[in-house]
C-alpha cells in the first residue's frame, strides 16, 4: 500500500482502542467482569494473526506461480509478523485465563490447538534456516507455508469446537456476539481489528524493506 493514509489510520485505531478500551463502559458479567476488556486487545491481535498468514499464504502461491523471490520476502515477512501475533495472542489469553479460568494454562483445547499450530510456523522458520540456496529455500518454504495454513485454520476454529472448551464460542460455550451487539464493545472491537491488522502490514513493510536494504549492503561488500 502507498502512501501515509493508511499508517495515520492504523495509529489513530489503535490510540482510539487503548483509551476506548481502558474508559468505555463494558457489560458486568459474572467472572469476567473488568477483564472483558481484554476482548479489545487479544480477539483482535489473533484475527489480525489470520489475516497476515492469509496473505503469507497468498504470496506463496505468488512465487511458486512468478518465482519472484520479492513474492518469497514478502511470504516471509508476513510469516514472521503472523507469528509475533500468535505469540502475543497467546500471553494475553494467558494472562485473560488466569483471572477468568484460575490458572494461565489449563490444557484447553482452544489453547492447546493454538499452541501447536504455532509450531507448525516455528518449523517453517526452521526450514527456511535449513537452506543456503535461495531458490530452494523459496520453493520449499512456499509450499510449506501453503501446508501450515490449511492445518492451521482447522486446528483454531474447528477441532476446539468438536470437544469440550472454555473458551468462549467453543465446545458449546456461548460466545461474545451477544454482548457486541448490546453494548459499546462493538464501538471499540472493530476498529481494533483494523488497527492491528494495519499494524502487522506496517510492520511487515518495514521488514521488508531493512531486508532488502540489508541486501544491497552486502551486494556492495
Amino acid at each position: 500500500m502507498k502512501g501515509a493514509w493508511w499508517k495515520i489510520t492504523a495509529v489513530i485505531l489503535l490510540f482510539y482502542t487503548l483509551v476506548g478500551g481502558l474508559l468505555l463502559s463494558v457489560p458486568r458479567l459474572d467472572i469476567l467482569n473488568e477483564t472483558i476488556r481484554n476482548l479489545y486487545y487479544h480477539v483482535p491481535m489473533w484475527f489480525g494473526m489470520i489475516l497476515v498468514l492469509l496473505g503469507a499464504m497468498i504470496y506463496s502461491i505468488k512465487y511458486l506461480r512468478s518465482n519472484n523471490l520479492h513474492d518469497d520476502l514478502w511470504a516471509s515477512e508476513l510469516t514472521n509478523t503472523g507469528i509475533l501475533f500468535g505469540i502475543l495472542g497467546i500471553v494475553t489469553g494467558m494472562i485473560w485465563a488466569a483471572f477468568t479460568w484460575g490458572e494461565p494454562w489449563s490444557n484447553d483445547p482452544k489453547q492447546n490447538a493454538a499452541a501447536v499450530g504455532l509450531l507448525f510456523y516455528f518449523a517453517y522458520l526452521i526450514l527456511r534456516g535449513s537452506f543456503k540456496d535461495d531458490d530452494q529455500k523459496a520453493k520449499i518454504s512456499a509450499i510449506y507455508n501453503i501446508f501450515a495454513f490449511a492445518v492451521f485454520i482447522p486446528l483454531i476454529f474447528v477441532l476446539p469446537r468438536l470437544t469440550s472448551s472454555l473458551h468462549p464460542g467453543n465446545g458449546g460455550n456461548p460466545g461474545f456476539d451477544q454482548y457486541k451487539s448490546d453494548s459499546n464493545l462493538r464501538l471499540v472491537f472493530y476498529p481494533a481489528i483494523i488497527g492491528w491488522t494495519l499494524l502487522g502490514v506496517w510492520f511487515t513493510q518495514l521488514r521488508v524493506r531493512m531486508k532488502k536494504a540489508e541486501d544491497k549492503i552486502l551486494d556492495i561488500d
